[in-house]
């Protein structure tokens, strides 16, 4: 049996790099954008029921969705305003589409550094028995402050039986790294029908 006094793990964490100071566990924790866990911005539009909310996020941060036209964008900010003005607030999906209300948020130590959400992304050339479009669900994952707020990867998550945990990592190598308005959005693992549709242009 190997015994490790209390200085010798010390001195193995200096050595191999992982002092406590410095260790930071990833992981992830969850919040809600549900309606009923969000502030509503204003009423819903009589033209078109566009609706924005604010929702409570990680560390001081808040989840903007704002919704037109059946089509909805989310960012991340310190407040609403930061987080309209971020590169992710600009982003929209050319078919009607929508995100799910649970937000993943990967942390490393107590600070989130990327968010995972699904999508459902509508596919014209696929109705249903009542003509409306089927949905394809993807996993997008968001960069966070410090820094700009951006999208970073795309997995398609039928393509991809392994979807959360291709999310889960693309976000753990990419997003810290990934510079908004230069990288292009990576996708990750195989492609499918729900990330050709959201990268139509």
């Amino acid at each position: 049996m190997i015994r490790i006094t209390t200085a010798g793990l010390a001195v193995l964490l200096m050595c191999t790099g992982l002092d406590r100071a410095d260790a930071q566990f990833v992981g992830s924790t969850y919040t809600s954008t549900a309606p009923k866990d969000c502030r509503q911005i204003g009423k819903p539009s009589e033209l078109d029921g566009s609706t924005t909310r604010v929702c409570k996020g990680k560390d001081g941060l808040v989840v903007l969705i704002a919704e037109d036209d059946l089509r909805e964008i989310v960012s991340v900010g310190r407040n609403r305003k930061a987080a309209a003005e971020e590169p992710a607030a600009k982003v929209w999906f050319a078919p009607f589409n929508s995100s799910e209300t649970t937000v993943e948020w990967r942390t490393a130590g107590t600070k989130p550094f990327a968010m995972i959400q699904r999508w459902h992304i509508a596919d014209g050339s696929d109705p249903d028995k009542q003509g409306r479009p089927n949905t394809k669900a993807m996993l997008v994952v968001t960069r966070l402050p410090p820094g700009p707020v951006c999208h970073v990867a795309y997995v398609d998550a039928i393509a991809n039986p392994n979807g959360n945990e291709l999310a889960r990592k693309a976000a753990d190598d990419f997003a810290r790294g990934f510079i908004c308005g230069k990288d292009e959005v990576k996708i990750v693992g195989a492609s499918g029908r729900a990330v050709e549709l959201a990268t139509m242009r």
